[in-house]
């Protein structure tokens, strides 16, 4: 299933996080051997004390991670704006309640190739994508805004994902780094369902059986 975490929920998820934070330091420090902050098993930076949101891909009891990546809003400090400035012109504002930052998009090939063996890498990477569009749109979100490797464009063209290219720079690594908007809306899920041959919703937004208020309420009697 994929599920959003929000900062209220990190325990119920603890498990699917500490898989998250240890896959995370597996593809991007110890893989891609990107200068990203290394804590014992884990890569975890300042952003991650923000109290983001992580959408991730776990089985139904929440034990074995798939994949995962965080989400932000552009209204706070993202690394759009502190660490990337230079990937898009002055000219483009990107920071408004609809727009949001992902990062730390990542995949755990062995877990899918375990569990789920009729699905290859890139797919599975389309489905995070897909499942992305999804959780957004319900969240009310218009934009997501991604910084990426030129060579992964191909990626987000087979998962019928539109991304407008805003500039790019080098200096970041071995690769020039790309800054991207990626189109949120009803007739993007449609072309990216259609490219990935699903029909149903990979995200499903949970509803409390009880609202917070009625809960609180509860232990106060």
């Amino acid at each position: 299933m994929f599920v959003i975490i929000q900062a209220h929920e990190y325990q119920k998820y603890a498990a699917v996080l500490d898989q998250m934070f240890r896959l995370r330091k597996k593809v991007f420090a110890d893989t891609l051997c990107w200068d990203v902050p290394v804590i014992g098993p884990y890569e975890r930076d300042s952003y991650d004390s923000l109290a983001p949101a992580y959408l991730v891909w776990c089985n139904d009891t929440r034990t074995r991670l798939y994949g995962g990546m965080r989400l932000m809003p552009t209204t706070g400090p993202t690394l759009l704006y502190d660490v990337f400035r230079e990937t898009f012109p002055d000219a483009a504002d990107l920071i408004a309640p609809g727009i949001w930052e992902g990062t730390r998009m990542c995949i755990d090939e062995e877990a899918i190739a375990k569990d789920f063996p009729e699905i290859d890498a890139g797919r599975a990477f389309s489905m995070m994508l897909l499942a992305l569009c999804e959780c957004a749109l319900d969240h009310g979100i218009h934009t997501m805004i991604s910084n990426y490797e030129p060579y992964l464009k191909r990626v987000y063209k087979r998962a019928g994902a539109e991304v407008e290219e805003l500039g790019r720079a080098d200096g970041y690594g071995k690769y020039p780094v790309c800054c991207g908007a990626f189109e949120v809306s009803d007739r993007v899920l449609r072309k990216m369902r259609a490219a990935l041959g699903l029909t149903l919703p990979l995200y499903v937004r949970h509803v409390p059986a009880r609202s917070v208020v009625t809960q609180f309420l509860e232990m106060a009697a």
